[in-house]
């Protein structure tokens, strides 16, 4: 490595902000909220349940918007591990010289085209499917949005932290709501009440788990619907177009590699918490799934499962019909598709 540690560290870090700096403000003000305040609880090294010091907090907040004035219209910068750097995106060249050292770096570009770049320790690195996994302990560098896992160049990258820090968050909203609820299901199922620390531990793996055979579901879609699909979410400039079309892809690749996985194994906890955050579009367009759960859990497993089955052909069929659609008028796609999101779904839903 040409530079230090704390070099890499720090260029890795600047270049988050910069991708914060250019991205974070287009959040409602309610999401940038509380992203904010989790950022600041990882970046203060805060223990989970805390209570945040608001001077502090405001303080930060302020200064953190000051800083992304100062860098937002920079270029990102390369990553100091040869002479010359290595582009910040070129994430297979920079993890052959990281691997190696036992870290592991990530980047791409997320929802809306948000670039995200994160620097961790390595915790493991396999291969499932012909498909590399590389999993992320402690994250030395990180952007404010932090998604669990992803599939960047075709590779998963898993973060153990983000996925610890999503169900802690998810607990502590849990606790202000109704208790007999799906998420409460999954936290009982992990005897979270009993040992919060031991429950979260066996939670955090499980799910990590459940997030891997999503991306490896994401992997086998992405095989059967060809660049067309990609060409197609690059084309889209909104928002509510491409949540729809990425809620589609969700769908497809859940029916089929996480449900049926997790029906297999008879994974009680990872169904629970499946269906508690199973929102928005996604439970729009699936209308079906919650019944057929509600009946997995008085018994009736060949529904819920019979229902997944039927759900990998109709997903990809209208996977293909959105694909179809760019084909067929590239320049009016993204309103077309905007006026399903915006509209009736009953072409699409099951």
């Amino acid at each position: 490595m040409a530079g230090s540690l704390s070099d890499l560290i720090d260029t890795v870090q600047k270049n988050c902000m910069i991708a914060d700096a250019r991205h974070a403000r287009d959040m409602t003000m309610c999401t940038f909220l509380l992203e904010m305040r989790e950022y600041f609880r990882w970046e203060m090294e805060i223990p989970y349940g805390a209570r945040l010091p608001k001077d502090e907090l405001g303080d930060w907040l302020n200064a953190r918007e000051s800083e992304w004035d100062a860098v937002e219209e920079q270029d990102f910068a390369p990553l100091p591990l040869t002479e010359a750097g290595i582009d910040p995106f070129e994430a297979n060249d920079i993890n052959r010289a990281l691997i190696p050292q036992g870290l592991v770096y990530s980047s791409g570009l997320g929802h809306f085209r948000k670039p995200h770049f994160v620097l961790a320790e390595l915790k493991r690195a396999e291969v499932r499917e012909g498909v590399q996994v590389l999993v992320a302990g402690c994250e030395y560098a990180r952007d404010l949005i932090a998604p669990p896992a992803a599939m960047r160049d075709g590779a998963i990258f898993l973060r153990m932290d983000a996925v610890r820090r999503l169900l802690w968050n998810k607990y502590e909203e849990w606790q202000w709501k109704e208790k007999d609820t799906a998420l409460g299901r999954a936290f009982a199922y992990h005897d979270f009440e009993r040992d919060i620390e031991r429950g979260l531990d066996r939670m955090a793996e499980a799910e990590s788990e459940a997030m891997i055979l999503h991306e490896i579901g994401e992997a086998r879609a992405e095989s059967l619907l060809g660049e067309d699909w990609n060409a197609m979410l690059g084309a889209l400039g909104s928002r509510h177009a491409e949540l729809l079309v990425r809620a589609v892809r969700d769908h497809l690749a859940d029916c089929m590699v996480t449900l049926p996985t997790l029906l297999e194994r008879d994974a009680v906890g990872s169904l629970h918490f499946y269906l508690a955050n199973l929102s928005g579009l996604r439970r729009a367009l699936f209308p079906s799934l919650p019944p057929a759960y509600e009946a997995w859990l008085a018994g009736d497993r060949g529904r819920l499962a019979g229902l997944v089955a039927r759900g990998e052909a109709h997903w990809l069929d209208k996977a293909r019909q959105l694909v179809a659609l760019h084909r067929r008028d590239p320049a009016r796609v993204d309103a077309q598709i905007s006026a399903l999101a915006g509209g009736d779904l009953a072409g699409l839903k099951l």
